[in-house]
């Protein structure tokens, strides 16, 4: 089981912020996802990865597939009150789910 959580490069946020978006879209998609998927998940470690993605195109690409695996998935859009314009997407997680199944959405990107 796994979690990737893949954060936008192309908007130059801070350390802070980008842990922020990364923690909303980690929570968001662990909200979505099954009971089952969930206990699983915890007791297997919660393994993450948090990865780059370089436009906002990439994270909605990347949302379709994970769709299209039956993957949970969630798309953070910021408020706005800090580093970034309302609305603006920030980052996107995928899963928990089957380790494989991530893989075939996010395993091309690099590591943060």
């Amino acid at each position: 089981m796994k979690q990737a959580i893949v954060a936008r490069t192309d908007l130059g946020m801070g350390k802070g912020k980008l842990a922020a978006q990364v923690a909303h879209a980690s929570l968001s998609a662990y909200e979505d996802t099954g009971s089952r998927t969930r206990n699983e998940w915890k007791g297997s470690g919660q393994k993450k990865v948090v990865l780059k993605g370089d436009s906002e195109r990439t994270l909605f690409e990347l949302a379709d597939r994970a769709e299209r695996e039956g993957l949970p998935h969630s798309i953070v859009r910021d408020a706005g009150h800090t580093q970034v314009d309302p609305g603006t997407v920030t980052a996107l997680a995928v899963g928990p789910g089957e380790e494989s199944a991530v893989d075939r959405v996010t395993g091309d990107l690099p590591l943060f």
